[in-house]
């Protein structure tokens, strides 16, 4: 992986240990040699983590909507700051510029991104790793809906196995880095046509 796209929080979130992370995470990326990409606000754990990244010595794009850049929550010390029209063109970018995607703790914004990169990966538009850290055990109720999806035939288990999930920076990027999209989940081997 060159570029790593972090989808989190505008927000800091109500326990210090996920700024702590969001340091660790941006400050590893960084500290890897690898860039990062994210949602180009100056505010909340992205701040943190572009900061941090920053700090290491590391790159970092951001895109930003051009409704969200007014309000001043533009990161202006980026490497490079898209500023672009819709939440649409600010996620395909995002997905484009990255070659790997993680999800720190964050909103509904956090799992809509999450969740579309996602089902892209489920449905063949990329093979890219999609990770999530969870710190705290923040994603722990979301990762039950996934597997209660899978329970009720909603998930094909291949594709639950697309998520990464780490609680440890360092051993979230390793896998990442070694990466490899299981064979069974190309879209044509589990479409079940009986089911039309």
């Amino acid at each position: 992986m060159k570029k790593v796209c972090v989808f989190c929080g505008s927000s800091k979130g109500t326990r210090t240990v996920y700024q702590e992370q969001a340091k660790a995470l941006g400050t590893a990326i960084a500290r890897r040699g690898m860039g990062l990409v994210y949602g180009g606000g100056q505010v909340g754990l992205m701040g943190i983590t572009a900061d941090a990244a920053l700090a290491a010595g590391g790159t970092v794009v951001g895109v930003i909507p051009k409704a969200l850049d007014e309000l001043e929550v533009g990161h202006k010390g980026l490497t490079e700051l898209h500023i672009v029209d819709t939440m649409h063109t600010r996620k395909a970018l995002m997905a484009d510029r990255a070659d790997g995607f993680v999800a720190m703790p964050g909103g509904f914004g956090t799992f809509d991104e999450f969740c579309e990169i996602l089902t892209w990966a489920q449905l063949g538009e990329h093979t890219k790793p999609c990770a999530i850290l969870n710190v705290n055990g923040y994603f722990d109720l979301l990762l039950r809906m996934f597997d209660h999806c899978v329970d009720e035939g909603f998930v094909k288990p291949i594709h639950r196995e697309l998520i990464i999930v780490e609680g440890d920076v360092e051993r979230l990027l390793d896998r990442m880095d070694a990466w490899e999209t299981p064979a069974d989940a190309e879209i044509g081997k589990w479409i079940d046509r009986d089911e039309r």
